[in-house]
């Protein structure tokens, strides 16, 4: 009788089991199948094909005079007393520099995001819009030299097809090691997919610019998709197809490492665009750095808590609240600054003209200063 009770309990684990398996069989599988999904050969060729129309291509033209400078000695009264006017230039006529870059369209409005060195200096903006057979002129509609971001505005009225806009997502969920698509006009080329992994997050870096200044980004995607000159200003698109970062920049030292700047930064510009036309950005009107060794030693600093301020710009509100270079910002609205991102965040919570406190460091006594924010001027 125990031989028989036993033998079919074992039979009923053994059945409890097997039900249990074939429950959870279809969820199994149908997860395994959503992860090989990303490794089917038509999937990044899907995404392609799908946000085609969304990316555009930017082409600047730039007016220049076309006259030489002549060396100074052909100005000289006394060497043109002798061979006359045979060695000046005649004037020339104006020449045209053109430039190309990439862009996304992000409404149906005719906004189109791209990187504010593409646009930089431009007399003529074009973009070629996929479906389109005229080049169709934009116009700034708003530009940051330090987020090196620009929106571009098209007028939409004439056109005989609708815009595609592309879906933005969530640069903040993407992580290192997940797959990212890039869609560009590199050298030229229309509408390049290069397919590569997000490498890091949060990567600063910096690029002299042609007028010998330094741009710095604070918190760039690196990636190992194959970014050229030309993939500037087009979209980082995540598995889903959303917009995920803008294609930036590349490393001169080493091959396969590009940047892109993650699009939450430029999300709540667009929809300000869309509401009212305009954009206000606080700002207070200061270029700051971390406080390394080297500054925490030469200050004699007890930490390396803050900021320091490494410029105050002209007629800021920095510069009316009373900072100055070199300043260790401490405080701000009695809320501690341990680095950069502390300060960002801070002004970045702020409106324009909201009353704000600092409490600096300055030559070993500490401060505090009042000021008001401000309305960030675009071309800065």
């Amino acid at each position: 009788m125990r031989k028989n009770k036993s033998l079919l309990q074992k039979t009923l684990l053994a059945l409890i089991i097997i039900s249990l398996i074939a429950g959870s069989a279809p969820a199994v599988l149908a997860q395994d199948q959503q992860n090989q999904n990303i490794y089917q050969t038509d999937h990044f060729a899907d995404i392609a094909e799908e946000v085609n129309d969304g990316v555009v291509k930017v082409t600047t033209t730039v007016e220049t005079s076309g006259n030489q400078q002549l060396p100074e000695m052909f100005n000289d009264p006394y060497f043109r007393f002798f061979f006359g006017d045979r060695f000046q230039t005649p004037e020339q006529q104006p020449r045209e520099r053109q430039g190309f870059g990439s862009g996304f369209i992000v409404s149906e409005d005719g906004y189109i995001v791209t990187n504010q060195h593409v646009i930089n200096d431009a007399d003529k903006i074009e973009v070629e819009i996929n479906g389109i057979e005229e080049p169709v002129q934009a116009e700034v509609a708003w530009s940051d030299f330090s987020l090196d971001l620009a929106v571009l505005k098209i007028d939409t009225s004439d056109l005989e097809e609708e815009l595609t806009p592309l879906e933005m997502g969530d640069s903040e969920a993407i992580r290192p090691g997940q797959w990212a698509i890039a869609i560009g006009n590199p050298l030229g080329f229309e509408h390049t997919v290069t397919v590569g992994v997000i490498s890091a997050t949060g990567r600063p870096i910096q690029i002299p610019t042609a007028e010998r200044q330094v741009r710095t980004y604070q918190n760039l995607i690196q990636l190992d998709a194959a970014i050229n000159p030309g993939n500037s200003g087009g979209p980082l698109l995540n598995n889903d197809g959303q917009v995920i970062g803008i294609n930036t920049a590349v490393s001169r030292a080493g091959q396969g490492i590009g940047f892109a700047i993650p699009v939450n930064e430029i999300k709540d510009i667009v929809n300000e665009l869309e509401n009212t036309g305009e954009v206000t950005r606080p700002w207070i009107g200061i270029a700051f750095s971390e406080i390394t060794r080297d500054v925490q030693e030469y200050f004699n600093l007890d930490n390396r808590e803050g900021v320091v301020v490494i410029e105050v710009y002209e007629n800021s509100p920095a510069e009316e609240a009373g900072l100055e270079n070199y300043d260790i910002i401490k405080e701000v609205d009695q809320q501690k600054i341990e680095s950069t991102s502390d300060l960002t965040e801070i002004i970045s919570e702020k409106e324009v003209g909201d009353k704000i406190m600092f409490k600096v460091i300055r030559n070993g006594n500490t401060e505090v200063l009042f000021g008001r924010i401000g309305d960030k001027p675009n071309d800065l």
